[in-house]
């Protein structure tokens, strides 16, 4: 029988590095899907991300903390949760899991 090996999410994760990992894993029209590899990654101090368009994320592995500029409020992320950010949501990482990889899901439409 002849099979074919699909892609798989947690195939090549990178070794920790100084920066995190992104790989675009789809893109069309407004719409991209993206892997991210954190190793204890956190936004730069002041750092916040100010997107365009909505970010619906979900973390595969691991776990972190969103912060929210406008209320300031936190959310911790385990395997599985996700939320949606709107566009123009201010957020940042605030912390990720430094003893293991977290993996992200995330997508841009």
């Amino acid at each position: 029988m002849n099979e074919t090996r699909l892609p798989n999410l947690y195939a090549g994760l990178p070794p920790p590095a100084a920066e995190e990992f992104f790989e675009t894993l789809a893109a069309g029209g407004d719409t991209r899907i993206e892997r991210i590899v954190s190793h204890g990654h956190c936004s730069p101090p002041g750092f916040w991300y100010d997107q365009p368009r909505h970010e619906w994320v979900t973390l595969l592995r691991g776990e972190a903390v969103l912060r929210f500029e406008r209320d300031g409020r936190t959310l911790r992320l385990g395997e599985g949760d996700h939320v949606n950010i709107p566009a123009g949501c201010r957020h940042r990482v605030e912390w990720t899991a430094p003893d293991r990889e977290t993996v992200w899901l995330a997508v841009f439409y």
